[in-house]
């Protein structure tokens, strides 16, 4: 029980809080009647040109209207510019507002400036026009040019008459308009996405997704309204000031995107295709560097039209093969180099259905392996018979736990959801198992097919797709897309080391051997579905895919590749994915492994430990980088250019190289760049086949150059 003292000061306490807060209600009474009055007195009693708010609003029909916000900007991964909002304008003039003495005195040279930049009408034609807005008691305004100009020349039409503030000029006006303009387009066109023209809203792509960040707030001001619906504004003392649009900032890399489109719009052109889609992702943070899709239009030239990455679901097919191998390790753990299925001539029937491998007269007897590697259906249909089919439930629940009947959660809209049917579905049938198995009768976007892949090269661990790294109000950053990589992993570490030898038996010893590359190892799967087209699957028309990551042995990229429907050229023309869409995948991971020197081995590690004999020449400067960071013999500074010759354990010989003599010099071992530089200057014309430095010259070195105009070079 509280004492007495304990009951006064809380009675004290009670009363000292009453009293504040009765002093914060006078407090806002008082400062809400301030804002009353300031309201009437400017209403009434401040004037803008002579005449009060109100006054002016009657006469000539002022009016609030909505002053557009700049929308924000798009970037890339190294802060190119993806999207931006430039500022147009249209000139326009109040003919009355200048006082008589003005105008009579400027408005010819007004005429003449008018004329002369804009070319629309004759100087008396414009003095005319203006002149007779100014005598009508109906018209006041009028626009002097019909198209909108740019911000350079709206900075020099405001040093004209009438436009550069002078006390008793005035009138010319300049009504601004955005247009959102893409450097890089049409690349990434659908992934970037696009504006409304009339909403001025993101309707597609990183647009639409982020549309309420990058839209900023509009402002609010006074404008006259005039004849033809033109808005006049009349003065900035009670606008709101808009907003600018947050800054958006992407994980798109546009030389990933461009290497993907070359790649992409080549194979597509070549096997006549109806749309195609490359996916380019960072394995560890799940980071897209490039997003390309391309469509077919009626003049055969291919386009961005649609997403199909994002929003393009069709059956994956054989590269649905993999989830299935990892069911079958995860639930058996069985030893897939031991256990064998016969897949016989190549064709069985299976409950009045038809089941096919590409192989004419089959695989025979094929190791899980070797099924695997082959992409053999009738050898997956064995293996799930064996192990699955009298548990199905046990099965989809593996799809599940491998992110397989989700959709990825990527922060753009418009992802479809995929279509993995369970056995609650009317559409379930007792074959459904073994199509399902190997990628038929189901619909998923290569991007989801992709975050799978992506996993198995993560270590199993599932990460999931994103675009977007950063929403930022100029320099602060506001938000941060931190990547999202789950826990645990979607399967054993033993699964995990047991597909991926398979993946990349695909590349060695499989379906894709053709891009087996010398320099990094890549692991894929193929796919190649047959198109459900009313209903019924259809012979040669196909879906195609490859899907993978590179290097293998230290994953940095993951990769998919889509080409639908392609066509082919001659009888000997192949249609599935191994020819069709894995090319594709090869030359994009040949040029970012071009490109991306971290996952490059190390040139010390490939330097020649025999005797053998390598040479190169070049400027001495460059040389000497070149020795200090392969921790060589440093290259001479004594001379302009110079030769090495490599031999065992890294010793280097160097040799001066004299570009000097008028005479043919020596030019074998240098870039293309160090030859043609002294062979121009000493007035040779310079012809070339091949790449990589000089290995052959048609005039030997020491040849008068006397009458010799031209020189072949063979680069190697």
């Amino acid at each position: 029980m509280g004492t007495k003292n304990d009951i006064e000061s809380g009675s004290n306490n009670k009363k000292a809080l009453i009293n504040r807060a009765r002093t914060v209600g006078w407090l806002l009474f008082c400062l809400a009647i301030m804002v009353f009055v300031k309201l009437i007195r400017v209403q009434y009693y401040d004037e803008f040109k002579g005449k009060t708010w109100a006054e002016y609003s009657v006469k000539n029909d002022l009016k609030l209207d909505t002053i557009p916000a700049m929308r924000g900007n798009i970037y890339s991964s190294d802060n190119s510019l993806l999207a931006t909002s430039l500022p147009y304008y249209y000139v326009g003039f109040d003919t009355k507002v200048a006082d008589s003495v003005y105008f009579d005195n400027n408005i010819d040279k007004l005429a003449r400036l008018l004329a002369t930049n804009f070319g629309e009408n004759t100087a008396g034609e414009y003095k005319a026009k203006i002149k007779r807005y100014r005598k009508s008691k109906t018209k006041r305004y009028l626009r002097l040019k019909s198209r909108q100009i740019s911000h350079l020349e709206r900075e020099k039409i405001k040093s004209w008459p009438f436009f550069n503030r002078d006390r008793k000029g005035g009138g010319g006006k300049f009504e601004t308009i955005y247009r959102r303009y893409k450097p890089f387009s049409p690349m990434a066109d659908r992934t970037v996405g696009g504006i409304d023209p009339k909403s001025g809203r993101g309707y597609i792509g990183i647009e639409a997704s982020f549309d309420k960040k990058l839209e900023g707030k509009s402002g609010i001001g006074w404008v006259e309204m005039v004849e033809g619906g033109m808005k006049i504004p009349v003065g900035d003392a009670l606008n709101v000031q808009p907003e600018a649009g947050r800054d958006v900032y992407t994980t798109l890399d546009m030389n990933f995107q461009d290497m993907a489109e070359i790649a992409l719009r080549r194979k597509l052109t070549e096997s006549m295709a109806n749309f195609g889609c490359v996916i380019v992702m960072e394995v560890a943070t799940g980071e897209i560097r490039a997003m390309a899709n391309l469509t077919k239009r009626g003049d055969g030239k291919y386009e961005e039209v649609f997403n199909y990455a994002v929003a393009g679901s069709a059956d994956p097919g054989s590269t649905f093969k993999l989830p299935t191998m990892m069911a079958l390790l995860e639930e058996t753990k069985l030893d897939p180099d031991r256990v064998t299925v016969n897949t016989g001539s190549g064709s069985v029937r299976f409950r009045g259905t038809q089941i096919n491998d590409s192989k004419r007269g089959g695989h025979g007897v094929l190791t899980a392996t070797q099924v695997f590697e082959k992409s053999s259906n009738i050898g997956v249909h064995l293996l799930m018979q064996r192990y699955f089919f009298s548990k199905p439930d046990t099965y989809l629940s593996y799809l599940k736990k491998f992110h397989l009947t989700t959709p990825t959660g990527i922060h753009m809209k418009g992802e479809k959801p995929p279509y993995i049917k369970d056995r609650t579905s009317k559409r379930w049938s007792h074959y459904s198992l073994t199509f399902m198995s190997y990628g038929y009768e189901m619909q998923m976007t290569p991007l989801q097919t992709l975050a799978l892949y992506n996993a198995v090269a993560n270590d199993g661990y599932w990460v999931r797709p994103m675009i977007v790294r950063e929403i930022r109000n100029a320099e602060e950053i506001e938000d941060k897309m931190e990547p999202y990589v789950e826990d645990k992993p979607i399967c054993s570490p033993e699964t995990i080391r047991k597909v991926k030898k398979m993946l990349e038996g695909v590349v060695n010893e499989g379906s894709a051997k053709n891009i087996s590359s010398e320099l990094y190892q890549i692991a894929g799967k193929t796919g190649t579905a047959q198109k459900l087209i009313n209903g019924q699957y259809t012979a040669g028309k196909y879906y195609t895919s490859f899907a993978g990551y590179f290097p293998a042995d230290k994953p940095k990229y993951s990769c998919i590749v889509i080409i639908d429907t392609p066509q082919g050229k001659g009888a000997n023309y192949t249609l599935y994915a191994g020819s069709v869409a894995a090319p594709v995948f090869k030359e994009v991971a040949d040029r970012i492994y071009a490109y991306d020197v971290s996952i490059q081995k190390p040139v010390k590690d490939s330097l020649p430990e025999t005797s053998k004999d390598v040479k190169w020449a070049g400027r001495s400067s460059d040389l000497k980088i070149i020795s200090k960071e392969l921790n060589l013999t440093p290259a001479p500074e004594d001379t302009e250019y110079a030769a090495a010759s490599l031999f065992k354990k890294g010793k280097t010989k160097w040799t001066p190289r004299s570009v000097d003599s008028k005479d043919v010099p020596d030019l074998q071992g240098m870039a293309m760049r160090d030859a043609l530089y002294i062979l121009e200057n000493k007035g040779f014309r310079v012809t070339f086949k091949g790449s990589g430095k000089v290995v052959e010259q048609s005039l030997p070195p020491g040849t008068n150059k006397t009458g010799i105009k031209t020189i072949l070079l063979t680069l190697q």
